[in-house]
């Protein structure tokens, strides 16, 4: 498909911006109240490339203020719902983890109109009762990237703490426990609910130094990926959570300390087809839609008085601004 048509989340500058800021509160006016029709994204992870159905599928190229995503954004509408699929590391796993543009990842799939994202990602175990194989449905975030501020969608003169104290959606990720539970019953995979991820930068594993600090400090799954998405996530007003299946025990297990890339692999090929029958069964029987804090989070988030941002940042974040941050405006112009 060709490159999708400029739209509300493309940069504008000068005269241009400011019209298209007054449509944009026009519209978002006009569909207040409105139940919009479903829109569901899922992220995959090393191993899943593809949502395992390719019915009624279609590829979007989707353009974004911050360059492109990570691969073409798989398309299927089922029962007039919409589900996207995008492979973070690309098809044929061509871009590391530090690579990643996880700005470009969540804008795009926010410019398709998506508001809930379920992220499947491989981890290493930091528990003894945390077994390979596992399914873990993390709450919780240790930050040790490098990278803070390729994770946000501010700054360049415009100012936004948001709140993270509760780093995933709870109700969506309770949904996605009652599927991966009804999808792995009868079968040897267990999941677990809850945990500590932390997220370092890679693309290096762990030392068993590193691993041993991790499990002192109270973490329980490690990975590489899944910290900036739900960051951004949350400021672009998406409900987020992930699904992590554990690879191996990292460094800290002295078996597993030297263990190689094909290993992981071979835990993560079993679980493919898994993973799939998950995605399908989402998409089967999807989580409910309807209003949550999650899509909130910049309501009074914003410090910098909106008369003071720059036009052509107004521009670029136009798509997941608060319409009363941008009530000054409107009454400007």
């Amino acid at each position: 498909m060709a490159g999708m048509p400029r739209g509300f989340g493309d940069n504008l500058t000068g005269a241009e911006a400011a019209p298209m800021l007054r449509i944009q509160q026009t519209r978002i006016r006009e569909e207040e109240g409105v139940r919009k029709p479903m829109k569901i994204g899922f992220i995959g992870g090393t191993g899943l490339y593809s949502p395992g159905s390719d019915e009624h599928a279609e590829q979007l190229d989707v353009h974004t203020p911050y360059g492109d995503p990570s691969e073409r954004i798989i398309h299927i509408q089922r029962d007039a719902r919409d589900f996207f699929f995008l492979a973070r590391h690309g098809i044929g796993h061509r871009i590391l983890p530090s690579e990643i543009n996880h700005r470009a990842n969540i804008f795009a799939l926010r410019k398709l109109g998506v508001r809930t994202i379920i992220a499947f990602s491989a981890v290493g175990s930091l528990r003894e009762e945390i077994r390979p194989g596992d399914f873990v449905l993390p709450d919780q975030y240790l930050d040790r990237t490098k990278r803070s501020a390729d994770h946000t969608f501010f700054g360049r003169g415009i100012v936004a703490h948001i709140s993270f104290a509760q780093p995933i959606c709870g109700r969506l990720r309770s949904y996605v426990e009652k599927m991966v539970r009804r999808v792995c019953a009868g079968q040897s995979d267990r999941v677990i609910s809850g945990g500590t991820y932390v997220n370092i930068e890679g693309p290096a594993f762990s030392t068993p130094a590193e691993s041993n600090f991790y499990r002192l400090i109270g973490c329980d799954v490690i990975g590489m990926t899944s910290l900036a998405e739900a960051k951004l996530s949350r400021e672009a007003g998406i409900c987020y959570t992930a699904v992590a299946l554990v690879t191996d025990y990292d460094a800290w297990q002295q078996a597993y300390a030297s263990d190689s890339v094909e290993e992981i692999v071979k835990v993560l090929s079993r679980k493919v087809g898994l993973s799939q029958r998950i995605i399908q069964a989402i998409m089967d029987e999807p989580p409910d839609q309807s209003d949550c804090p999650c899509r909130h989070a910049l309501d009074n988030a914003i410090v910098t008085d909106p008369r003071s941002v720059p036009e052509d940042r107004l521009a670029e974040l136009q798509l997941i601004l608060p319409a009363q941050f941008l009530q000054p405006i409107r009454e400007k112009n």
